[in-house]
């Protein structure tokens, strides 16, 4: 069961949504949203599936996007990666894809320009992003120290 985060007072249960062939679902994990999508992206989906992740690019959470479940992956999904990163950017968001084999195939044809934060797992991922809590906070401990 997953908790949907829009929902403010009352908790309810966050449903699988379906998307052409697709099925998204977000849920709270501690350190981050996650985003995940089974089944296939492409031209007929993305615009809904990019809609519906969108909603959860939220300035106080980390993002990880797991789509290790996809099983194919046209072009047309790229656009969902770069409306993910451009939100995330411009709220300054920290994200993290998880690429299956079919996003990482085609995402291997392109150039540097359509790199984006990977990680294998999203425990690792979730690991990275506490991993980065622990040196902020490390960083900023000399800040908080008295002197003499």
């Amino acid at each position: 069961m997953a908790i949907d985060i829009t929902t403010r007072g009352a908790a309810r249960i966050n449903p699988v949504v379906e998307c052409g062939g697709a099925q998204i679902r977000a849920h709270y994990r501690h350190l981050a949203t996650v985003i995940t999508v089974r089944g296939g992206i492409d031209a007929t989906n993305v615009d809904q599936l990019s809609e519906h992740a969108r909603r959860f690019v939220l300035a106080s959470e980390a993002l990880v996007l797991d789509l290790s479940g996809v099983t194919s992956f046209a072009a047309a999904g790229i656009w969902l990666l770069c409306v993910l990163d451009g939100d995330c950017r411009a709220a300054g968001v920290e994200w993290t894809l998880i690429e299956s084999a079919s996003v990482h195939d085609l995402l291997g044809d392109f150039d540097e320009d359509a790199m984006f934060p990977t990680s294998p797992l999203v425990d690792q991922a979730l690991h990275a992003l506490a991993d980065g809590n622990d040196q902020r906070r490390q960083a900023l401990l000399p800040l908080f120290e008295k002197s003499a």
